[in-house]
């Protein structure tokens, strides 16, 4: 039996806290000199070997110019290799020693063992009341529950396809195409899947972790998806306190840096609606790589869990995303169209133009190669294909979004995806007419928008009264819209503006700054 549990913990994962039980306050796991010791050893090879995976373009032709890549150089750099990995072993062993030592160690490892073995609610329970490493605990829900034969569930896409044909003259920038997706390219878009990342905020997310679980009373869920990969949630039950919104779920969709324990969880939270959190393939808690096929997926059983374990039908969902999230909160729109509403803040319509923005002018053929068949983030499109009500939210300074300086308000991509949207559900009134003055606009901050608006004397009680009676009386209410059809030009422009200012809030602030709740509303509808 010792041997067993030493086996356990030499294997086990880390363990950060122990959760606060009835009356017993939470603590953090305080391992000793020789488990933190051996971790330290540890974290850094794994750091150091994730860079070089990372930098393995630039650091191959370093070790070339160097003449590493001779016979000599080959053995010389296989014994560095094999020392590194007899330390890296050597401190694993350490490590399972110290644990071994540690009486809050043996008695979590227990735990473990016996939910990994039968996961019913009572090992759930138990093993709820600890903080630790999440590839070791056992999944809660499958995608395969009810999605089974023919009732499995098929997947919209979006409409366009960009990836560029394949052809024998085509595979060497092929071949760099796929080794800058897989290797910065990647980790560009999504920094938040890099081991840097993830090592950096490791103490903020068990913090995180402990508020919701302790605060809040967050569920903990591990979910499996279609393609197999472990998705880290965290649900918080608002139903039983008979809260304004507490039948309402927000499912909130991260950033390209953001987790959802120190994410878009906290505005909703504080306007007492049900949330449930989730973090990104590759981030924390989750498994595989945040490619958009394994987004998609993990949006998906997100959605399925919410509806079919957690018992909220869709149309008391809403899809509330921040910055990147916006392509995966779209997804989910598009795919389950009867959502109550879908609140974007600070997204972008593309990556392309902001790929463009941040990559060298020479590169521009390969940004453009990759980016179509492997990081294709196609919002817009997929954003058309929902009906229901749409809020944008735009940050005045942003500096992640404006492809020229954050002061550049008219090239914030945010404005390209309210231009795509307005002119897809209302095409006869925003038009090759009415663009430039929506441009205009959009090219100005709250105040200014005002004054335009002012200036323009557009009668908001008009197109308020004329898109009802459209509403009331029209044979076909989908999107897009017929409406505008007998307008006259300033008739046009008004609507423009008034549509604009219904669609879109301005936030005077960049990009990363925490939403305040008088923005989190309900969508303006015709």
């Amino acid at each position: 039996m010792n041997i067993i549990r030493g086996i356990n913990t030499v294997q086990g994962p880390k363990l950060f806290r122990i959760f606060q039980n009835g009356s017993t306050a939470g603590r953090n796991y305080e391992p000793s000199l020789v488990e933190s010791g051996a971790d330290k050893v540890i974290g850094t090879i794994r750091f150091c070997w994730s860079l070089s995976y990372w930098t393995s373009p630039l650091l191959l032709g370093i070790l070339y110019r160097r003449g590493h890549f001779t016979a000599e150089g080959i053995v010389n750099l296989g014994k560095f290799v094999m020392y590194v990995g007899t330390l890296y072993y050597t401190a694993v062993l350490v490590r399972g020693f110290g644990r071994f030592m540690n009486p809050d160690y043996m008695t979590f490892i227990t735990v473990l063992t016996d939910a990994q073995k039968v996961f019913n609610e009572q090992n759930r329970r138990l093993l709820s009341g600890f903080d630790y490493q999440y590839w070791a605990s056992p999944v809660a829900w499958r995608w395969t529950n009810v999605n089974i034969g023919e009732v499995k569930k098929m997947k919209i896409q979006a409409k366009s396809n960009r990836d560029p044909p394949r052809s024998l003259l085509s595979i060497p920038s092929d071949i760099l195409s796929y080794i800058c997706a897989n290797t910065f390219g990647r980790r560009m878009v999504y920094p938040g899947a890099t081991a840097l990342i993830n090592t950096l905020v490791e103490g903020p997310l068990c913090q995180g972790r402990a508020k919701l679980i302790e605060e809040k009373h967050g569920i903990r869920a591990k979910l499996l998806t279609e393609d197999n990969n472990e998705i880290d949630t965290m649900f918080v039950d608002r139903r039983a306190d008979k809260t304004r919104h507490g039948n309402t779920l927000v499912v909130t969709c991260e950033g390209n840096a953001g987790f959802y324990e120190i994410g878009a969880m906290a505005t909703p939270l504080d306007l007492e609606y049900s949330v449930i959190g989730w973090n990104h393939p590759g981030f924390a808690g989750s498994s595989g790589v945040p490619f958009p096929d394994q987004e998609q997926s993990a949006i998906d059983a997100v959605m399925q869990y919410s509806i079919h374990e957690l018992g909220f039908t869709p149309d008391n969902i809403i899809l509330y995303a921040w910055s990147i999230g916006g392509y995966t909160a779209t997804w989910a729109a598009m795919n389950y169209p009867d959502v109550k509403f879908t609140i974007l803040d600070a997204t972008f319509d593309d990556i392309m133009p902001l790929a463009y923005a941040k990559m060298p002018e020479f590169a521009r053929g390969l940004v453009e190669k990759t980016v179509n068949r492997y990081l294709n983030l196609n919002i817009a499109d997929q954003l058309l294909e929902y009906p229901g009500p749409v809020l944008l939210i735009r940050r005045s300074r942003d500096e992640m979004l404006t492809t020229l300086d954050p002061t550049a308000i008219h090239t914030n991509r945010g404005n390209f995806l309210l231009l795509k949207l307005l002119s897809h559900r209302y095409p006869k009134i925003v038009d090759n007419t009415t663009i430039p003055i929506l441009e205009d606009y959009l090219s100005k901050e709250k105040a200014g928008q005002e004054v335009l608006m002012a200036a323009m004397e557009v009668d908001r009680e008009w197109c308020t009264v004329a898109m009802r009676s459209y509403m009331e009386e029209a044979e076909n209410t989908k999107f897009p819209l017929d409406i505008g059809t007998d307008y006259t030009e300033q008739q046009k422009t008004h609507m423009t503006l008034f549509l604009a200012s219904k669609h879109m809030e301005d936030f005077n602030s960049t990009h990363c700054t925490p939403l305040p709740t008088q923005f989190f509303k309900q969508p303006w509808t015709p």
